[in-house]
């Protein structure tokens, strides 16, 4: 893959170069629920997401199998078995015609009363991040994206789309950030999602300390932030502290108010050719 990145480089900023803004901000949302839009003019097609913590959920009504919940696989503490479950959604993903599956959950099991538990793999941040690494290798290894979730700190569903994770650096990073930076930079997912809580105060899909510092500064992190469905809450932060993605569409806070903020100076134009190159390299 190294050996084409040159080549790939070179294509996405041609790509941009014959985008207006427009176009631009517009791979910048969803087109609804499921589906990214397309740049037809330019042979830029449409992206299709699909949930997955628990297997393939299908957009078409058409049976999709149910495999073991991820607390389950977990306790196989067997990588290999897991990178075979992983590469088998792959390939039902792609017998339905999804690019991309939102999984795997890889959430901190703090409580017992966390609702999701089941969905995410453990308490232990190595647990969890062996187990997480083996299976975004072995969905990406049949040519289909994967979403790491939900970044950061979300352990929850008491006040879900409000509330806010406190904690010093040293726990943010030595528990909820050890779990991610081993996937990223071992199994290097297509995107990322940012969840629905503040950390520290700030909402995730707009705090410039998880998204611009952490995960694009310090892990190199080439990939695709993408906001969970309906965590997208501002114009100018989220875009300006590294959200590339609102979902789901149509564009509720990017979109026509996106182009706005760029036409009057509040986002620059660089920082809209970042998130859509972002963009760019996922679809193609």
């Amino acid at each position: 893959m190294a050996s084409q990145a040159p080549e790939l480089d070179a294509r996405i900023k041609a790509l941009l170069g014959e985008m207006t803004l427009e176009e631009k901000v517009s791979l910048m949302a969803g087109r609804d629920f499921w589906t990214l839009p397309a740049i037809e003019r330019l042979g830029i097609p449409s992206l299709r997401v699909s949930d997955g913590p628990t297997g393939l959920r299908s957009v078409n009504s058409e049976a999709a199998t149910v495999f073991p919940v991820g607390v389950a696989l977990a306790a196989t503490w067997n990588e290999t078995l897991i990178g075979e479950v992983g590469a088998a959604i792959g390939r039902e993903a792609i017998a339905h015609d999804v690019d991309v599956l939102l999984a795997p959950a890889v959430n901190i099991q703090r409580t017992p009363l966390g609702g999701r538990n089941f969905e995410t793999y453990s308490e232990d941040p190595r647990l969890a991040a062996e187990i997480a690494t083996a299976y975004v290798a072995g969905v990406q290894s049949e040519g289909v994206g994967t979403s790491l979730k939900h970044y950061a700190a979300n352990n929850q569903e008491h006040e879900r789309m409000s509330g806010s994770s406190d904690m010093s650096e040293r726990t943010l990073r030595e528990i909820y950030l050890a779990v991610y930076e081993p996937v990223i930079r071992r199994a290097n997912p297509w995107t990322v999602m940012g969840a629905y809580n503040k950390v520290n105060g700030v909402f995730a899909c707009e705090n410039s300390f998880l998204l611009e510092d952490v995960l694009k500064g310090e892990w190199g992190y080439d990939g695709v932030v993408v906001s969970d469905w309906g965590a997208t809450k501002t114009t100018i932060d989220a875009a300006n502290n590294g959200l590339d993605l609102e979902m789901p569409g149509p564009a509720r806070h990017f979109g026509a108010k996106l182009v706005d903020a760029v036409r009057k100076g509040e986002i620059s134009e660089a920082v809209i050719d970042d998130h859509a190159g972002r963009l760019l390299r996922l679809i193609i």
